[in-house]
């Protein structure tokens, strides 16, 4: 389904910045796949979301999705098929918007756009059904302003939005992260729940050693621009923090020194 095939991305060529974010980097995601991504600052994984998202284009190699080469696809339009939740809970939504406009957007997302009239009853339905199902109460605050929902409500509210039209593809970048522990484990129970019910292929980055191997059925572990392990779900199943700490060693000839990575265990 997704294919990243020999794709390089560097920053600031030819500058005494530059920077090697993705040094050749292949990656295939098979219909359903829920791939969790570890590894250190610096090691490629958001840049990875970015250039498949559409963010950053690639100096070579090739984005493939569904037998459709995506290089030359801008973001806006790569977004009318891929979900995608961020870090910053305040980066999916619109706060001076309602909830039932932001899921408005979102469900007309990659549509055509033309005069309509307000909200059908059948979408507000919809709505509600759908926010229903997060266990937030959101269902009967459809008028209010997005920007009087709490951080985890919006993350929850924006992963609705990035899954409501069913995605070939859904991006997850470290969307816990900003969120408090008993917050974030929430969030993660509504990501499980939403991709197993309509078997979204998922990428997840993750700083949480714990929670990559909780969470999907495979693991890819990057460092210095590459994929340096790729445990499928057998191996993933077996594998504690200290088998990954140990691997990661053993393939990259060096120590995990992100205090992040280390304080997850």
């Amino acid at each position: 389904m997704l294919k990243v095939k020999s794709v390089h991305k560097t920053f600031n060529i030819g500058s005494v910045n530059e920077k090697t974010a993705l040094a050749g980097v292949d990656l295939q995601l098979k219909p359903g796949d829920f791939v969790t991504v570890i590894g250190g600052n610096g090691a490629g994984k958001s840049t990875l979301l970015n250039v498949i998202a559409g963010v950053f284009h690639v100096e070579a190699g090739t984005i493939c999705l569904d037998g459709t080469i995506l290089n030359n696809q801008a973001e806006h339009q790569r977004a009318g098929f891929m979900g995608r939740v961020f870090q910053d809970p305040l980066m999916g939504t619109a706060a001076t918007m309602t909830i039932e406009e932001n899921l408005a957007m979102a469900l007309r997302r990659g549509q055509r756009r033309r005069l309509r009239r307000g909200l059908s009853s059948k979408e507000k339905h919809v709505f509600k059904e759908q926010l229903a199902q997060l266990g937030l109460g959101l269902e009967e605050r459809l008028s209010s302003k997005v920007g009087l929902l709490s951080g985890g409500q919006r993350q929850a509210l924006t992963l609705l939005m990035a899954t409501i039209t069913e995605p070939k593809l859904l991006l997850l970048d470290e969307h816990t992260a900003a969120l408090d522990p008993k917050t974030a484990q929430k969030v993660l129970r509504l990501t499980d729940k939403i991709i197993d019910e309509h078997s979204l292929t998922t990428l997840m980055v993750t700083h949480n050693m714990k929670d990559a191997l909780k969470h999907g059925n495979r693991i890819i572990m990057m460092h210095d621009g590459k994929i340096i392990l790729d445990l499928k779900q057998e191996e993933k199943r077996q594998a504690k923090v200290e088998d990954l700490l140990q691997m990661f060693e053993q393939a990259s000839g060096d120590e995990i020194a992100n205090d992040r990575l280390l304080l997850a265990k």
